[in-house]
């Protein structure tokens, strides 16, 4: 064999493996569009759902914060006198009144009293649901179905029928009992009876979600898990304490964000019940400080600076949980 022969020999199979059909590219050689597509293609569905969003949420959000650094009165609402920009005057005079301190921290321990309340409510009757037998079951959602599709006002004037001190049954069956100390008892009239009214009130509006989310999530847990808990002698508490409460952290931390936003905004229980924030608003919250401040005085600057607060208040609680969560190692 000559040398030319052999040399196209040896490169023969080179050319045929180049030119063989249906040969692969390897990996790093491959187009990026279709990975930069798929990387677009989550947003593009939920581009509708963000434009709703911003429209509802971003905009108000930033007229609220705008407000807030202008003087921004009747006056101005009017047009007697010219809009001026204040920068932080608005909050300096905030935070220079006692009064808002004082209704910061009645909030803030209003709040966490109604949460934890409506957690140890509503996890309790979603393992009382899995304990019963059909019909009760079925009593026991349409109850509490109920109560979650009762508006807040009308649920509200139920609940000062209730307590009234003249007509109520409520202190009529206390007097029955022989509690003579209730017989024609205010429950607005002192400062801790009227929130624990309240927080009666907004428990029971708001246990419903927590209870039907919860029974949601323990339905979900294998039956196999739990019966071998009860075989090993484990007690309700402590089947619920470690086996479901850790299954069902991931549900839990939804309805615990939930229920603060929901009861750190509580407004309409308040003022209905209390009247607008009580005797000498010795009931005052955030939301209806906010209100007296922006409506009842025509300070809108400061209410939109209350709304601000309160909407940083809602963002600091709501991450330190989570990040209490991370350092716990659970996934979020």
């Amino acid at each position: 064999m000559s040398a030319g022969t052999a040399q196209h020999a040896r490169r023969a199979p080179t050319k045929g493996r180049r030119s063989r059909p249906g040969a692969t590219v390897p990996a790093g050689r491959r187009s990026g569009k279709g990975s930069r597509r798929g990387t677009w293609t989550p947003w593009l569905y939920l581009a509708p759902a963000l434009v709703v969003l911003g429209g509802l949420l971003v905009y108000p959000i930033y007229q609220l914060g705008l407000i807030s650094f202008l003087e921004y009165t009747q006056a101005q609402v009017s047009g007697g006198e010219p809009t001026t920009f204040q920068g932080f005057a608005n909050y300096a005079e905030l935070f220079g009144d006692r009064e808002f301190w004082n209704v910061v921290v009645a909030t803030l321990l209003f709040a966490a009293v109604c949460v934890v309340s409506t957690l140890a409510v509503g996890c309790a009757l979603a393992v009382l649901l899995t304990r019963v037998r059909a019909i009760p079951r079925l009593a026991l959602m349409l109850a509490a179905l109920g109560a979650w599709a009762t508006p807040a006002i009308t649920g509200s004037t139920v609940w000062v029928f209730l307590f009234d001190p003249d007509f109520g049954p409520v202190n009529r069956v206390l007097v029955w009992f022989g509690l003579s100390g209730f017989e024609d008892y205010s429950w607005t009239y002192d400062r801790y009876s009227a929130f624990a009214l309240v927080l009666f009130e907004v428990v029971w509006c708001s246990f419903p979600f927590v209870m039907v989310t919860v029974y949601a999530g323990i339905r979900a847990i294998p039956t196999e898990v739990l019966e071998a808990a009860a075989l090993d002698g484990a007690s309700t508490w402590r089947i619920w304490r470690t086996v479901m409460a850790p299954m069902l952290r991931p549900i839990l931390v939804v309805v615990t964000i939930q229920s603060i936003i929901w009861d750190f905004k509580v407004f309409t229980q308040i003022y209905v019940m209390t009247n607008g924030g009580g005797i000498a608003g010795q009931n005052m919250v955030l939301n209806v400080y906010a209100y007296q401040k922006a409506f009842a005085s025509s300070q809108y600057s400061l209410g939109s600076a209350i709304g601000v607060v309160m909407l940083l208040i809602l963002l600091a609680v709501t991450l330190v949980y989570l990040r209490l969560l991370r350092r716990q190692g659970e996934e979020l």
